[in-house]
């Protein structure tokens, strides 16, 4: 008898994904009695989704003996795209994976768009967090004015092709896209049902170009964009959403756990 084909199988379960980027915010008390309380509240829901929380690099050890035996991922909000050497200031992929790091942001809008990194760039962080076994959750998304101007779907292309520049599909197999409209972060404007179910439907067309179908639909895309604990159930319950990375909600443990709940349902 005939195999099936791929188009004839059932779409792959996608395990859901909530990371908590706590940009550049908490003091070291705060931040260690956060990622605890995380720790213990999100202890049930890790069996079902990924849960990570994206640390300001001072706090990354102080975190990783919080959460302890705990399966909350610890991330890092970037890494440098050198392997080592003469970069003051930066920090590599096996720096963040030597202080227990298991995932890493690339490319969020405020590094692509506020402080000007390009795909290229971003690509080669891309393959420095492979390297190191981290599971890189790259962020791509436009600006209002490129929404206004109808170009959404062009500028998703074009970063996803940029920042993947090089990097095969059996590399790619962990990697996470994190849709996140510039306009829609830290407003409180958040992005319609039909807006994200039709920018993830391109970035799997996207992805489906430059791997293949079947990789494309195994790989999760997350929301990123004003996500609070009022909204999530309803972004979430779109087929095409996997998740979200969170920002201000992320900062208080209620809401974060009532968000990684929601991925649950």
């Amino acid at each position: 008898m005939d195999q099936p084909t791929a188009l004839h199988l059932a779409p792959p379960v996608r395990r859901p994904f909530v990371g908590g980027n706590w940009k550049m915010n908490l003091d070291l008390a705060r931040a260690t009695e956060l990622s605890e309380d995380v720790a213990v509240r999100c202890a049930l829901l890790a069996e079902r989704v990924d849960v990570a929380i994206y640390v300001p690099f001072p706090y990354l050890q102080a975190v990783q003996r919080a959460l302890g035996h705990h399966a909350i991922f610890l991330g890092g909000q970037d890494l440098s795209a050198q392997r080592e050497g003469a970069f003051t200031g930066q920090t590599s992929g096996a720096m963040l994976a030597d202080l227990g790091c298991r995932s890493v942001l690339i490319g969020h809008s405020e590094r692509r768009y506020g402080l000007g990194e390009e795909s290229a760039h971003l690509c080669a962080k891309v393959s420095r967090a492979i390297e190191s076994g981290l599971i890189p959750v790259l962020c791509v998304g436009e600006t209002k004015a490129q929404r206004l101007g109808g170009s959404t779907r062009a500028i998703l292309a074009e970063q996803l092709v940029g920042s993947l520049d090089g990097v095969s599909q059996a590399s790619a197999k962990d990697l996470v896209i994190a849709y996140e409209p510039v306009w829609a972060i830290g407003t409180g404007d958040t992005a319609t049902k039909a807006d994200v179910e039709d920018a993830h439907r391109a970035i799997r067309e996207v992805l489906a170009d430059l791997y293949s179908a079947p990789f494309a639909q195994a790989t999760r895309v997350i929301y990123g964009g004003s996500v609070n604990a009022k909204n999530a159930a309803e972004l979430f319950a779109c087929e095409e959403v996997d998740g979200g990375l969170i920002g201000g909600a992320s900062l208080k443990c209620d809401d974060f756990f009532a968000i990684v709940s929601a991925a649950c349902s």
